[in-house]
């Protein structure tokens, strides 16, 4: 007799309810989220012989330990336990322990539904590590990058027009020399010119053009005491700025480094124009994994990527709908593939341009959808991208001729 077990995670404990194959509840706990705790419900798991374990996140310790105990784990997305609940009980109500039962019981009747857990190899997790703490780093790079452009430009517009990226190195060392328009009223072409030097610029403009665009902007008229405190505030604002944006280089760096080591590496930067162009070849492999049975098809990748529409039927009437339950991460990588191929490949364009009167967004889906397709292939036959053997790809060159 097999037993199922729901596990309703948090950061200070968990909830264990496990059940027979008739429904009947067998036991009831609930483990601290510590060492201790964690490994005496593993233990308990493999010793009452739990078939399988469903819980709502598909990675972090807690799913880590599970798989390297040996179970079968389920990952159910908070909505399809929500949804649950009132099948469960008329009024829908939460608790920790309830939640686990409804889990135990979806494992029970429904584990045909959801995809079983498949660990990745150690350099896939590294990778998925690296791109996602990259990607976290790129959020708050801009936001703060937003905050010091908006700072600017309510007293000195021209410190944020001079650059073409306030977020860049040589105009984050500019701002952090010259905070105010005070600090650079004898800024001259020569003094620039050896700033610009001293900080290896390698943007497209003079000296003279970069004060010229500094000189047109308004002129702030902030007072004495307004004009330091704001002073103070752009240099906190840089400083806080420059060892971010030094750390995103660094990550960046290394995950070009753990892409070109992947055994798989090569199938996803094979995708990209430029070889440069790793850390969305980067975020596709983090997020498709190694495991090749978690895609069994196409169309489940496409679906897992946000590339497939939803249908609605109800009646006489029946739409498209906007796929919100997807790994969002993966579907912004499979959006940025397709609209970087629509620009040289002449398949990628033909099809962007059919589907652009449906709107950008839905045609860079369509694009992306037909990616996932060839995609999926080469992942599973362990291919790189061939043009030459890419027979859509062939025909439209044929027909541009």
């Amino acid at each position: 007799m097999g037993a199922y077990a729901g596990v309703d995670w948090a950061a200070e404990e968990h909830s264990l309810l496990i059940e027979d194959e008739r429904g009947l509840v067998l036991l009831e706990d609930t483990f601290a989220h510590t060492e201790q705790g964690v490994s005496d419900l593993c233990r308990l798991l493999v010793r009452r012989r739990v078939v399988r374990v469903a819980l709502e996140r598909p990675d972090g310790l807690l799913v880590e330990r599970l798989l390297d105990a040996g179970l079968t784990v389920l990952a159910l997305h908070p909505n399809q336990v929500k949804a649950a609940r009132a099948r469960f009980r008329a009024h829908g109500g939460k608790s920790d322990r309830f939640d686990a039962f409804v889990l135990a019981e979806l494992c029970r009747t429904d584990a045909h539904r959801f995809r079983a857990l498949v660990p990745d190899t150690d350099e896939t997790k590294a990778i998925r590590a690296l791109t996602r703490a990259r990607e976290d780093l790129v959020e708050t790079r801009v936001a703060l990058a937003n905050q010091l452009r908006a700072e600017l430009e309510r007293f000195w517009p021209g410190g944020k027009q001079i650059f073409a990226d306030i977020d860049s190195q040589v105009a984050l060392a500019f701002l952090e020399r010259y905070p105010s328009p005070v600090d650079a009223t004898r800024l001259g072409e020569k003094r620039l010119a050896a700033f610009l030097a001293r900080h290896g610029y390698s943007g497209r403009r003079t000296p003279r053009e970069l004060l010229e665009r500094l000189r047109a902007a308004p002129t702030g008229r902030a007072g004495d005491a307004e004009l330091e405190a704001r002073r103070q505030i752009v240099l906190a604002l840089v400083a806080a700025l420059r060892p971010l944006v030094e750390r995103i280089s660094q990550l960046t760096a290394d995950i070009a480094h753990a892409v070109r080591a992947h055994r798989d590496g090569e199938i996803f930067r094979s995708l990209f124009r430029d070889p440069k162009s790793v850390v969305t070849a980067a975020r596709l492999l983090a997020e498709i994994g190694d495991c090749r049975d978690r895609y069994p098809t196409s169309e489940t990748l496409a679906a897992d990527g946000g590339m497939s529409a939803v249908a609605v039927e109800s009646g006489k009437q029946a739409h498209a709908a906007f796929r919100y339950a997807c790994d969002k991460r993966l579907r912004d990588a499979l959006a940025t593939l397709s609209d970087s191929t629509r620009h040289h490949n002449p398949w990628a364009r033909r099809l962007y341009r059919d589907a652009r009167a449906r709107g950008h967004q839905r045609a860079i889906r369509t694009v992306g959808r037909a990616w996932t397709r060839v995609l999926w292939r080469m992942w599973h036959d362990r291919q790189p991208y061939d043009p030459t053997r890419h027979r859509a790809l062939q025909r439209q060159i044929a027909i541009e001729g």
